[in-house]
């Protein structure tokens, strides 16, 4: 089955119970209810957006989740500024003395919360969910919810920098919660499992009882019980306090041993439910449901990683989350999506680049079984300038904005924790992706910050290793429990002595199909192999595969960059680095992966031929709810009079022929091999959603094909009534201007520096990455004595060439030759030298030169002749 729509049947169930709303058992019991649907926005700031008589005739009706740019599909810029959300909310009479508050699972990156006129509360940070408390200003009845939302660049808030795009708006699920004014605080519960034994496993469970009765304390029971996966009760704890008024008291359960525990695994990830009861004078106030996993994960500086006290080779992806059309805006099923792709590739863990992730997709990882490592935003991009948008420092230069951009980190991982620190497929926390992208004289201040930072996660949450992501530049791998390496990482740091993983691997950029390989990148061509036994390879391997020389004994695991193409300030070319294309439909290279990985044999490849008409699948063809938590994702094949699969990609539409619904451009989508909204190697995709209930028609037609239909129901209430429910609007696709790098006093640009490298050799003492280091006292020395060797960079960006500098340690140095290319395969020589010189420079604008990688190759090195570079410099710009 294709891999996209293979995890239909495992997401009705539990999708269809995260859509209902929680009938109480009881007046006073909590009820929760996601208000995704039939907001009304605007982007810009009007005057007076959250005032209760605004004239809103000429806003428009969205759906969430949002994003300001929708549709986005790719390109390196995206709108920047304000928008505007309203929703009429309509509350029982139950409501009143009731708190009521709403719930954002993400909201980019600035947030301000209104209601009935007045400010409710205010959220800065693009990645993590907040509640706010709306009972002061909320009343039974009408009720309009107004948030003024900005996507801006600020000094202060994290991240500063990075590759990806930074689209505002409320991407994430909002949910109304009701509660009683005693209550289980927001995610605050805290379930750990202190002893972990195939034989027995102890429960803790800390839960945050807040009491918001005005002025009076108040005698609460509280009755933790965890429930096994078929509902049997098995352990139990009661315990009683006094929380005195406009207060929250922490209870500290641990529950009796549990006998033959299930243990969470990513081959078989049980879960537990601990319900929390709480009881108000033997009276029933609030009920509480957290799902959790019992198991352990330890890391080991000489023997890798151990789950269930089991060694566990990782093998993973990183992912980000946007699709395309939706960007940012992605439901819980899409998210669902990416995580079974990723699972039937046969690999067994998620890095979450480089940010929190939804708790959607955390759930997913619990239930489908893939362990996560989860990010805080703290990350830089190579090639950054001077302050003003995402192309910055990623820590900041200026010492009166680091207090404040400090205190944003550490609020974001505060919650980050608070949200996910009961998901078992989180086994790690990440304080970082490639910090050291901050410009020189704030590298102490950077390093002392990530110090910090290791031990605020330490003190909340002590269960957990703390990883540095992107570690491989800037000594900053030691200052966590866990040391990620990214691209030459892999090859510079051999038994570093501290637990560590390749945190990026690959990065093969290409458009779909690509080639049927696994795209290793550097790793093959770690030095020294034969002096340390390779580890296995992974479970489950089938099929022809490499002797994987690189998978060490203390080596812990490698993550694919990346899992799928993503949106990139950096360029289009950046972001299509994913085995699975930004549409979700996979490349070649995830074929050999789950061939390889999985034992799954690849599809027959399309060819050309003579189209003569169309297929047109879905990943499931009933949407459960009207509240936009779920979709469908459709597939258009182009197929010859036989039925057969061809690689010709005519222009395509899909259009909504009856019944409700919508595609990220309206009520139709027109796919092009000439446009961003592509077709390639004969296939199109999309995900198709509904926010009524019905049966949608859905037709694939292109010019003299014959087209093919399908049919979509939407379950739930909220029925689409033809001729009087709202069409979803035609939205055309807007080219916003790129995120430009704002200039330091003094430049150009240097795009080389920490940049990976590769070598013929080095000797010890002189790596690669010395002759990058943007320090011309350090040096690479080639290990050959003899013959030929080499010193390449790979600038992972396509970029326009202007100018290279090459300095050398003496003039001792052989000839050499400069040779540049797009793919690291066929290379093209653009410069050569003479000895006898210190110093040289090349000219590289005339004619236009664009390249990722550059070599510098000597052909002929000789005891008295040595290959040497103390500093490479490359002048360039992004390439679009």
């Amino acid at each position: 089955m294709n891999p996209i729509h293979r995890f239909a049947a495992a997401l009705g169930a539990a999708l269809f119970a995260a859509l209902a709303v929680c009938a109480p058992a009881s007046a006073a019991d909590r009820r929760s209810e996601v208000i995704n649907r039939d907001w009304t926005f605007t982007l810009g700031d009007p005057a007076d957006g959250q005032a209760v008589d605004r004239d809103t005739a000429d806003w428009r009706r969205v759906d969430l989740p949002h994003s300001f740019s929708e549709p986005y599909f790719l390109g390196t810029g995206f709108y920047v500024g304000h928008g505007w959300y309203r929703k009429q909310l309509m509350l029982p009479a139950a409501a009143a003395g009731r708190r009521v508050s709403l719930e954002f699972d993400g909201v980019f990156q600035d947030a301000e919360v209104f209601v009935n006129g007045h400010r409710a509360g205010r959220h800065v940070g693009g990645y993590t969910g907040f509640s706010i408390d709306i009972t002061p200003f909320a009343k039974p009845g009408a009720n309009l919810v107004a948030v003024r939302v900005n996507n801006e660049w600020n000094a202060h808030v994290a991240p500063r920098a990075g590759e990806h795009v930074f689209s505002g708006g409320i991407y994430r699920n909002v949910r109304l919660v009701m509660t009683d004014p005693v209550h289980v605080a927001w995610y605050g519960t805290f379930v750990t499992t202190p002893q972990v034994a195939e034989d027995r496993a102890t429960v803790r469970v800390q839960t945050e009882i807040r009491n918001d009765r005005p002025g009076a304390a108040a005698r609460i029971a509280l009755v933790s019980e965890v429930l096994d996966a078929g509902g049997r009760r098995v352990a139990m704890q009661r315990s009683e306090r006094t929380v005195p008024a406009s207060s929250t008291v922490t209870y500290d359960q641990t529950l009796p041993a549990i006998a033959s525990p299930r243990l969470w695994s990513p081959d078989q990830p049980h879960l537990y439910r601990m319900v929390s009861r709480l009881y108000v004078d033997g009276r029933p106030v609030d009920r509480y449901e957290t799902p959790f996993g019992i198991r352990s994960v330890r890391f080991t500086a000489d023997r890798g990683f151990f789950l269930n006290g089991k060694h566990l080779y990782l093998i993973g992806a990183n992912v980000h989350q946007d699709q395309a059309g939706w960007g940012d805006g992605v439901t819980d099923g899409a998210a669902r999506r990416d995580v079974q792709m990723i699972k039937d590739a046969g690999f067994n863990f998620i890095r979450g680049s480089h940010y929190p992730h939804s708790p959607a997709f955390t759930q997913a990882t619990d239930e489908l079984g893939l362990l996560f490592w989860s990010e805080a935003p703290f990350w830089g991009i190579g090639g950054f300038g001077a302050d003003g948008n995402w192309l910055s420092s990623a820590y900041p230069p200026d010492p009166d904005d680091r207090p404040a951009f400090e205190a944003s980190v550490l609020q974001q991982v505060q919650e980050m924790v608070r949200i996910h620190r009961n998901r078992p497929s989180v086994f790690v926390w990440s304080a970082s992706n490639e910090p050291f992208f901050t410009k020189g004289e704030a590298m102490p201040a950077m390093r002392d910050f990530l110090r910090r930072e290791v031990e605020f996660f330490h003190r909340i949450d002590p269960t957990r290793p703390v990883a540095i992501g992107g570690a491989q530049r800037g000594e900053i791998d030691r200052l966590g429990d866990v040391a990620g390496y990214n691209g030459d990482g892999a090859t510079l740091f051999l038994d570093p002595g501290i637990p560590s993983v390749v945190s990026e691997y690959g990065a093969t950029m290409t458009d779909r199909p690509g080639e049927f390989e696994p795209g290793f990148g550097l790793m093959p061509d770690t030095p020294d192999q034969k002096a340390l036994a390779p580890s296995a390879p992974a479970s489950g391997a089938a099929g022809a595969a490499p002797a994987y020389s690189w998978r060490y004994p203390w080596r812990s695991g490698e993550a694919l960059w990346a899992g799928f193409d993503h949106g990139s300030i950096a360029s289009i070319e950046f972001g299509s680095m994913g085995f699975i294309d930004y549409f979700r439909l996979p490349k070649r290279q995830y074929h050999w992966y789950r061939q390889v990985y999985a034992g799954v044999p690849p599809p027959v490849w399309p060819v050309k031929g003579t189209p003569a008409g169309l297929s047109l699948t879905a990943s499931q063809t009933v949407i459960r709810g009207t509240q936009g938590l779920d979709d469908a994702q459709l597939v258009v094949t182009v197929r010859d009079e036989a039925g057969r699969a061809l690689s010709n990609s005519p222009d395509v539409t899909l259009s909504i022929v009856s019944g409700p619904g919508k595609f990220p451009t309206g009520r139709s989508i027109r796919f092009s091999n000439k446009s961003l909204v592509a077709i390639r190697d004969g296939q199109a995709a999309i995900s198709f959603r509904s926010y009524f209930a019905g049966k949608t028609v859905i037709e694939a037609s292109s010019p003299g094909l014959k087209p093919a239909r399908l049919e979509i129901t939407t379950t739930g209430p909220d029925r689409f009534v033809p001729g009087r429910s709202p069409l979803a609007p035609d939205q055309p696709v807007v080219a916003y201007p790129p995120v430009t790098r704002k200039a330091f006093e003094g430049d150009p640009i240097n795009v080389t520096i920490s940049r990976p490298t590769s070598t013929s050799g080095s000797q010890p003492g002189h790596e690669a990455p010395l002759a990058n280091d943007d320090q011309p006292q350090t040096e690479w020395r080639a290990s050959a004595k003899e013959g030929p060797a080499f010193w390449a960079v790979d600038l992972e960006n396509l970029y326009t060439l202007h100018w290279l500098s090459v300095i050398l340690p003496d003039d001792q140095a052989p000839a050499f030759v400069v040779e540049i290319s797009t793919n690291a395969s066929d290379w093209r020589q653009v410069g050569e030298t003479k000895p006898g010189r210190k110093s040289y420079e090349f000219a590289l604008f005339d004619p236009v030169v664009n390249a990722r990688f550059l070599r510098i190759r000597f052909p002929a090195v000789s005891p008295d002749h040595p290959a040497a570079l103390s500093e490479v410099r490359v002048i360039g710009k992004p390439a679009n």
